[in-house]
């Protein structure tokens, strides 16, 4: 069986060391690269906590290092200010960037398209990678029909780039394909201290949390007469994410087109 050769931008994180240690578990994969620009030259399994594999950490992703290691799929998990410039490199070199670094705004993604379009190419990207996430947001969707008062409260480590996260404005991009904008509360209230309401996006407002202890949470919350309706999803570990993470790679094998989200590759 010919295996899927994976390069891993980021290797060194938290979620890239997760995602190296899922991908030589598997079967049907081989890791083949990994950048970390913190450890560049350290044996990849020194780096992830466990026994010597022979690999050595790069240092930040080029040409000659996708073209060396012949990688099929490479999954990112840099940082905003890197992710644009890998996926590019990667389109390039015929390989298939697997996005899992939020920060990606409409202005890149429609770069990548329009790269995707010239070259041929595929590009996967997912605002979150945790199937139950992703179940989150289509009932929070289905909800959305009948509670169209709706907000929502992210929360995550206190380390995270960018606010809000990915999934709540995933969240609320499928909240609006099902519910006209409208404005929500007292039409006369005001904000003592600016930004106390939260972002807002076709009038759903949107809290960010930043606290040391979180990963990665999120609460969808209706309001109806009456009643409450409470959807959240919770990840707990980062192992969370990894089931996700496999299923992108395996079916992104041959991806000729720009595909945004996880549900797209769920039966």
């Amino acid at each position: 069986m010919k295996k899927i050769r994976v390069y891993v931008a980021g290797a060194g994180g938290k979620m890239g060391q997760e995602v190296v240690r899922t991908i030589l578990k598997q079967e049907d994969m081989q890791l083949v690269g990994a950048s970390d620009t913190r450890q560049a030259g350290v044996d990849v399994g020194y780096a992830i906590g466990t026994a010597r594999i022979g690999l050595d950490m790069s240092g930040p992703l080029d040409a000659d290092l996708l073209r060396t290691s012949q990688a099929d799929i490479l999954v990112d998990f840099t940082n905003p200010q890197s992710v644009l410039k890998n996926a590019k490199l990667a389109i390039s070199e015929g390989v298939v960037p697997v996005i899992g670094t939020t920060g990606l705004d409409e202005t890149d993604t429609a770069e990548i398209r329009d790269l995707v379009d010239s070259e041929k190419s595929g590009v996967f990207i997912a605002p979150n990678f945790a199937i139950g996430a992703i179940l989150m947001m289509r009932f929070a969707q289905e909800s959305a029909k009948y509670f169209p008062n709706v907000e929502i409260i992210e929360l995550h480590h206190d380390q995270k780039l960018d606010a809000p996260s990915g999934t709540a404005l995933k969240t609320v991009e499928w909240i609006s394909e099902v519910r006209k904008p409208m404005v929500q509360g007292n039409p006369n209230e005001y904000e003592k201290i600016q930004g106390a309401r939260g972002g807002d996006v076709d009038g759903i407002h949107i809290h960010s949390v930043r606290l040391p202890g979180l990963i990665a949470h999120q609460e969808v919350l209706f309001g109806g007469l009456g009643q409450a309706l409470t959807i959240r999803h919770d990840a707990y570990s980062r192992e969370t994410y990894m089931p996700g993470v496999m299923l992108a790679i395996r079916k992104s094998l041959g991806l000729t087109s720009l595909v945004i989200g996880l549900e797209n590759f769920l039966e």
